[in-house]
């Protein structure tokens, strides 16, 4: 099969031949109809974010496609429609799943943009709602809303009932989110979202990390829940620990890739609350895919780029 590679000292990508992987216990094959590219590739090809021990070594999170053949202990079967979250080896024309990571494609959903689907679903609702406790009437900020994960939260918690703010980096991203349901849209490059906010925000989607700390505690209102999944600004931050009481706020810090498969809060336990939850509710519209673009898979490099530029909203696809 095709796959994209890194070179190791360029950090250039290429297609590269592969065997076929075969599935084993618990685990299907899929003929990738696509792969949805994320910020932890860009990380990955740097050499920043290494794939778990025994993941593939290839770069991609989530894909959409066929299932072409099963291991033991599968009920999915060979022809089923269906998109997965994989710890890796998703810029492939075949990728190897755990079956309970696998989700039917959504009614509604095109085959190629169900790939746009899995990580950021299970990203957002493990986060804003089995993490923080999204309640309806809340307010939720998400930082990076024109991103993958950003469309889609504005989306879900719009469908949950909570008042949505979210920064941005445009006019242009701005837009989008608007469109999508943001009540409040923040250009942190005009504005200060901290002083906006200050003190009215129950839950926080941050995926910038150190640089947004103190920010984003002063943001929360009281018993204020801050969610860290992203590092883009840094690792190390100052927290005022004293306002942080004073508001009985909580912050905490979680990560999707290195869970373990089964269990508790694991992949498949965050993936079941997925088709339990939040899938009715792209099934019905409420929550739709928000593609920027679909490349087809020797182009990986320019998707990647893409994906890093101002210019994209939402997911970037890649099409073996």
């Amino acid at each position: 099969m095709r796959a994209i590679g890194v070179d190791e000292t360029t950090k250039d990508l290429q297609v590269i031949d592969l065997p076929t992987p075969e599935p084993g216990p618990g685990e299907v094959r899929i003929k990738v109809a696509a792969a949805a590219v994320n910020r932890a590739d860009l990380m990955q090809r740097q050499g920043l974010y290494p794939p778990p021990a025994g993941a593939s070594p290839i770069m991609g999170l989530e894909v959409s496609g066929t299932v072409d053949a099963v291991g033991p202990g599968v009920e999915l079967e060979p022809g089923d429609e269906v998109c997965a979250l994989m710890a890796g080896g998703g810029y492939a024309e075949y990728a190897i799943a755990p079956a309970a990571q696998c989700l039917p494609v959504p009614a509604g959903v095109s085959l190629i943009d169900a790939a746009a689907l899995p990580e950021v679903a299970c990203t957002v609702y493990s986060n804003i709602v089995t993490e923080a406790g999204l309640q309806p009437g809340e307010t939720l900020l998400i930082h990076g809303g024109g991103s993958g994960i950003g469309t889609h939260g504005i989306q879900l918690a719009k469908a949950l009932g909570a008042t949505v703010a979210v920064t941005v980096g445009s006019e242009f991203k701005a837009e989008r989110c608007r469109e999508l349901g943001a009540d409040i849209v923040i250009n942190y490059r005009e504005q200060d979202y901290a002083e906006v906010l200050e003190n009215r925000v129950d839950v926080i989607l941050d995926i910038m990390g150190a640089k947004y700390l103190p920010g984003n505690v002063r943001a929360l209102a009281t018993l204020g829940r801050l969610v860290i999944i992203g590092m883009q600004g840094g690792v190390e931050g100052t927290l005022n620990i004293a306002t942080l009481l004073g508001k009985r706020g909580r912050v905490s810090a979680t990560n999707l890739r290195n869970r373990p498969a089964t269990g508790p809060h694991s992949k498949a336990e965050v993936v079941a609350g997925v088709r339990e939850n939040v899938w009715p509710l792209v099934a019905a519209g409420a929550v739709r895919p928000v593609v920027s673009t679909r490349l087809p898979l020797a182009e990986a490099a320019a998707a990647q780029d893409l994906l890093n530029s101002a210019d994209s909203v939402g997911k970037v696809l890649l099409t073996p």
